[in-house]
């Protein structure tokens, strides 16, 4: 199936709406972290249950909502998805407790998922064609991330504005009141998002056609199921995932290890946000050139010697190059397998048709960190304080790291010459 190219606002609008679904249960508590644990009186166990929640919702939504994305066009669920999860952040925004805020995580992993999640990497995949996945992709999780870090400076600016006093003094009430702010004009532009998604965002209705499936058979399925891409894809996202979730500590490791304010932890979480579109960019040049499945191997080799540093102590509050240089490690590997392991779905012969179908089952399995990553770095960071908890969180990286990489060679030993 070659579907009619997709104009580029389409990607513009999907990229646009890819970041910003998930800005209220993450970008804000990656940015905020020291914010969001006072605010809502927390540690870093209880929030990491509050993630393990909407990764449990998110795993069932990932299998249920994958076919749905094979019937539908993917605009008109992205923006219902969109407009539910915007308002949960108004439930956010009064600071409920720890009861109503794993309800309300568990809310946000049906939203961000069930009818977002396998109609975003569709539409991605129908924007690539066959000859430009790895660009779409690369720009795809590089735009996202620049809207995230759009997000997240918007945030510090809008925290700093409405702070009344200074930050290294600021009271829990006034940080409060300041953090409330960012979180209502964060809810509302998520609403604007979905309004433009679901009146411009749109394909050829002959292309929309072709897209979308009757109905999802249990032979479909079956030959999902028995491509080694599939199971391969499950163990790279698996391990590229919980590198991403654990680039959420950075914040943290800066007020712990690093010793800054909490203006300074935010601008740190937001400087790791400006990485990701640069890596984008670059990958998106560099992967439609080169092999793609390669690349995705050297991302793993990336993020593995710079989750060392991190591991054996090497960054202190002394270090402060040696702490930005170590970010930039870390992220550039993350962000670049971030950029990839969807890219090569074409080169694993996954049918573009039963996408959809394809990603649930890859996600059920590739995102199982929601699950679990959140709980264990809230151990191991609460179990051993400052640095020694913060080395044994990078030790877990290190290790998805290497399992990550071997899987990423074998794919590229299995796929390297097929398609473009």
């Amino acid at each position: 199936m070659n579907p009619k190219k997709a104009p580029w606002y389409f990607l513009l609008l999907l990229i646009l709406a890819g970041e910003s679904v998930f800005i209220l249960p993450f970008v804000l508590s990656r940015v905020f972290r020291p914010i969001v644990l006072e605010a809502f009186d927390l540690d870093n166990f209880q929030l990491g249950i509050c993630f393990s929640i909407y990764g449990i919702v998110a795993l069932f939504s990932y299998l249920f909502g994958g076919p749905i994305a094979d019937k539908f066009p993917p605009r008109k669920l992205i923006a219902v998805a969109l407009w539910m999860t915007a308002l949960g952040g108004f439930v956010y925004a009064t600071f409920p407790d720890l009861i109503v805020l794993k309800v309300l995580y568990g809310y946000w992993g049906f939203t961000t998922i069930f009818l977002f999640w396998a109609p975003m990497i569709k539409a991605t995949r129908v924007w690539g064609g066959s000859t430009s996945q790895g660009k779409a992709f690369g720009f795809l999780d590089g735009g996202r991330g620049l809207v995230g870090a759009l997000f997240g400076t918007m945030g510090v600016l809008v925290f700093s504005f409405f702070l009344t006093s200074d930050s290294s003094h600021a009271s829990i009430h006034e940080s409060k009141l300041a953090f409330k702010q960012v979180i209502l004009i964060s809810s509302f532009l998520i609403i604007l998002v979905g309004i433009l998604v679901w009146f411009f965002m749109k394909l050829d209705p002959k292309t929309e056609q072709e897209l979308e499936l009757d109905k999802i058979t249990f032979s479909q399925i079956r030959k999902v199921i028995s491509l080694p891409s599939v199971w391969l894809l499950m163990i790279i996202i698996l391990c590229a995932y919980v590198g991403y979730k654990i680039t959420d500590v950075f914040s943290l490791y800066a007020q712990d290890v690093m010793k800054y304010d909490q203006v300074k932890s935010a601008q740190v979480g937001t400087f790791l946000l400006f990485i990701r579109p640069i890596i984008g960019v670059v990958i998106g040049i560099l992967a439609d050139r080169w092999q793609t499945t390669s690349l995705l191997f050297v991302s793993f080799i990336i993020s593995f010697f710079g989750a060392l540093l991190f591991a054996l102590g090497l960054v202190t509050a002394s270090t402060t190059f040696l702490f930005l240089l170590s970010i930039l490690i870390v992220a550039s590997g993350v962000y670049a397998a971030r950029c990839l392991y969807f890219a090569v779905m074409e080169k694993g012969r996954i049918p573009l048709e039963l996408t959809g179908t394809a990603v649930g089952l890859i996600s059920l399995v590739g995102y199982t960190p929601d699950i679990f990553a959140g709980p264990v770095m809230g151990f191991l960071l609460d179990g051993s304080k400052g640095m020694v908890g913060h080395q044994h969180v990078f030790w877990m990286l290190t290790l998805f790291s290497l399992i990550g990489g071997v899987t990423a060679w074998w794919y590229d030993r299995l796929y390297k010459k097929h398609g473009s």
